[in-house]
């Protein structure tokens, strides 16, 4: 099986640790162990109650019963036993894409996107027609398109909602012309949604909730802030889940007894979670508005109250190049548009602490105006 450098991470292996301020990442600013042990108040007394009582075996393999009912609360109508915990997003990804997808397959994968979405069905012998997202129509790609590059053996469309590295969300309404075309071949529909709007989280509908045969992947990681217990999931109708379950063994035992209690405990007091993670994304929202307004070697077209944004930059030379020298120069990180395939254009992440952000963005136009 041959498949390509998984581009954004392998920048990130490479860079993310020698920055000082890294305004590179997706995730809203991640909570610490003190954050998440106090959101009961408590201080993390009934938590280590608990854990003291575990023994540290395998626990529950797919997750607990906890676990499952508590993410279930997430969907309009998703049965708990159709949640299947995973190592990350890129863990439920994975899974359905193995379990799914066979050599000579046709898949459509918004693009860009989170590349597991595209490079994973190639590297499976799987056929894959990319559905391009539009810069001028805020990163929205053309339905007329779809239609276009629909066949009758398209075995299923990908899509990342919110969209990685843009922000831009799906609207229901969208989502549902999806949906009738994928119905008229019979096609599964995969989405990404570890990215939730957090202002206004009624516009955003998960695919399960629209579509028998549409699977739901998301994780802790971005809109939960706790990336480093690496926990997601898949959601999907029974037959699925049950199939997903025999390539699940192949793939993964389980997240881990420590792993399971901590994600419940996030998942228990999400609305906190949520509360928290509003304030710092919509704060940091107004901040990057008004730097982009006052900065004329950047545009971008804003994100949803999602986590990561994607900047277009005024400079004459290769994107990389120019990220490779403020990181060295100026301490601040990005992530090049090209590992996007989009040159000219950055992944910024802008929840970080506003610190952060604010001192990043300072040195980032410094640095545009003393290169051009």
């Amino acid at each position: 099986m041959k498949i390509a450098g998984f581009g954004v991470e392998e920048w990130l292996n490479v860079w993310e640790k020698s920055a000082t301020y890294d305004i590179a990442q997706s995730t809203v600013s991640s909570m610490t162990m003190h954050e998440i042990l106090n959101l009961d108040g408590k201080g993390g007394q009934s938590f280590y109650q608990m854990l003291d009582e575990q023994k540290m075996n395998y626990g529950w393999i797919e997750g607990s019963p906890e676990f499952k009912k508590e993410v279930a609360k997430l969907y309009d109508d998703i049965d708990p036993e159709n949640i299947l915990q995973t190592n990350g997003a890129t863990g439920a990804n994975h899974l359905a894409l193995y379990s799914l997808i066979e050599p000579g397959d046709h898949v459509i994968s918004e693009y860009p996107s989170y590349q597991q979405l595209y490079d994973i069905p190639k590297s499976l012998g799987a056929e894959v027609d990319f559905w391009h997202i539009k810069e001028d129509a805020d990163w929205y790609p053309d339905i007329e398109e779809l239609k276009q590059l629909i066949r009758p053996n398209t075995k299923m469309i990908c899509l990342n909602n919110a969209n990685n590295p843009t922000g831009t969300l799906l609207s229901r309404d969208f989502l549902e012309q999806v949906v009738e075309i994928a119905k008229s071949v019979n096609a599964y529909v995969l989405v990404d949604e570890v990215y939730l709007p957090l202002d206004h989280p009624e516009n955003f509908a998960s695919i399960v909730d629209l579509y028998d045969k549409g699977i739901a992947t998301n994780s802790l990681s971005k809109t939960y802030s706790t990336p480093g217990i690496r926990v997601g999931w898949t959601a999907s109708n029974s037959d699925l889940a049950d199939l997903f379950r025999k390539y699940r063994d192949y793939t993964m035992i389980c997240a881990g007894v420590f792993n399971d209690l901590l994600a419940v405990c996030v998942l228990q007091h999400k609305e906190q979670v949520l509360a928290r993670n509003r304030k710092i994304v919509l704060n940091n929202l107004e901040i990057l508005k008004e730097w982009v307004a006052q900065e004329p070697k950047v545009s971008v077209v804003l994100p949803q109250a999602v986590s990561t944004s994607f900047i277009k930059l005024d400079i004459s030379g290769d994107t990389e190049d120019f990220c490779v020298r403020l990181l060295k120069e100026k301490g601040v990180l990005l992530v090049p548009g090209n590992r996007f395939d989009m040159p000219k254009h950055a992944r910024l992440g802008y929840c970080t602490d506003e610190a952060t952000l604010k001192e990043g963005l300072k040195r980032l136009s410094v640095f545009l105006h003393q290169e051009n």
